[in-house]
């Protein structure tokens, strides 16, 4: 039985145009709120009862690409575009083999690598097999640590999956997609040989790979920050109907980005507590900064959450407030032509004046229709007066000056 999975993020303008390309991205300003929410919760399943280790390729995955940074600390070689097959050479040297795979697209290419690399069926699964649950797994040849990287937009941020076998001198990493990554200055500092990348091993190659992929949050959090920030002072100052629905999902984001981070944290504490035979205990205290990272991701997007919830709170206050003002505009006209309409009434009952004197004796007079005009011209002075002195005509509503 063929496996069934759910990929279910949008896809961009470039994509659209371009039948292989299928980048991910969660949008701030997706128009359907439905579609958005089956990004934010993106998962993959088999279907019951399909055969343990079955790997599911996309039609449209991107062609898969092998480059290779063979090192030491005296020296470099970067080879791209090599077959599987060409991999078997680097692996018996004593120097240190990044071997860079991007692209899901060929199924026959990955299961080549998974035999040179003798990788377990579930193992390929869980790399071929996209999105995966952040986490580690410890093998007696190799250590799999697999993670999610964000990367920010304009709007937005995209996420890709990127695994990483570590082994005795080769650490193989297998991505999503070539388009981006956020390992560009690891391969500046590998091949300008800048800081201790060439000389601790592929150890701390892992490290400053996944460091980067860490470091890569922080872009999008401070999107995120200024992205309440605007939000907030529409809340405030012009809530509207679509404000309701824009802080619901910025929550909803906000959520799904919180699930991509917190299992990375366990990640770095299971190399910390119980550390690794394939890593160095010299770079378990770079790993502890990763932790600490993370920590304050966490912290960060915990309190962009209660921002944002804060938010209902905030709208629902202000358009209260906004409403509340409308009846007082609509209360004051009221008042003030309540008199007046009392007025017009009395003298609008057309008694008359040929049977009684009593009947409306003013409606003989001259100036009589000016002299009530100007009665009622008075009242409505002196109530604007009134309303005026006890600052009914001030503005409560806040303005943007004030926050």
């Amino acid at each position: 039985m063929t496996s069934q999975f759910k990929r279910s993020r949008s896809v961009s303008t470039e994509s659209q145009n371009n039948p292989v390309a299928t980048p991910k991205q969660t949008s701030l300003e997706s128009p359907d709120l439905l579609e958005e929410e089956e990004d934010l919760f993106d998962y993959y399943y088999h279907a019951p009862g399909s055969e343990p280790g079955t790997l599911s390729i996309e039609p449209d995955a991107y062609p898969t690409e092998i480059n290779i940074f063979d090192y030491t600390p005296e020296r470099i070689d970067h080879s791209k575009g090599l077959t599987a097959q060409e991999i078997i050479p680097y692996l018996d040297t004593e120097s240190v083999s990044w071997i860079d795979i991007q692209g899901l697209g060929d199924e026959k290419v990955l299961r080549q690598i998974g035999e040179i690399f003798q990788l377990p069926l579930l193992v390929l699964e869980d790399i071929v097999n996209v999105p995966q649950r952040p986490k580690l797994e410890l093998y007696p040849d190799f250590l799999l640590i697999t993670t999610q990287m964000v990367m920010a937009k304009k709007k937005g941020f995209w996420t890709e999956q990127v695994s990483f076998i570590l082994g005795k001198n080769y650490l193989l990493t297998i991505q999503e997609e070539p388009l981006r990554d956020p390992f560009d200055p690891v391969r500046n500092r590998l091949e300008r040989n800048i800081g201790l990348i060439r000389q601790l091993g592929e150890g701390y190659l892992c490290y400053a790979l996944i460091d980067a992929i860490i470091d890569n949050f922080f872009p999008v959090l401070e999107a995120y920050g200024d992205r309440l920030e605007i939000l907030e002072e529409e809340a405030i100052t012009k809530p509207n109907n679509r404000t309701l629905k824009k802080i619901y999902k910025i929550r909803r984001e906000l959520l799904a980005f919180r699930r991509l981070v917190w299992p990375q944290r366990e990640i770095f504490n299971s190399l910390i507590r119980d550390g690794s035979e394939h890593i160095d205990p010299s770079i378990l205290n770079y790993v502890r900064d990763c932790y600490d990272h993370t920590i304050q991701i966490i912290d960060v997007i915990e309190t962009y959450r209660e921002l944002a919830s804060g938010l209902t709170d905030v709208y629902l206050s202000a358009t209260g407030n906004k409403m509340n003002e409308i009846m007082k505009v609509l209360t004051i006209i009221s008042t003030i032509f309540i008199p007046l309409t009392f007025i017009a009434g009395v003298y609008g009952m057309n008694f008359n004046t040929e049977k009684s004197p009593y009947n409306m004796p003013e409606l003989n007079s001259y100036w009589g229709y000016f002299i009530c005009l100007g009665i009622m011209l008075f009242i409505s002075i002196v109530q604007v007066y009134i309303f005026w002195k006890k600052g009914w005509f001030q503005n409560n509503l806040y303005d943007k000056n004030d926050l």
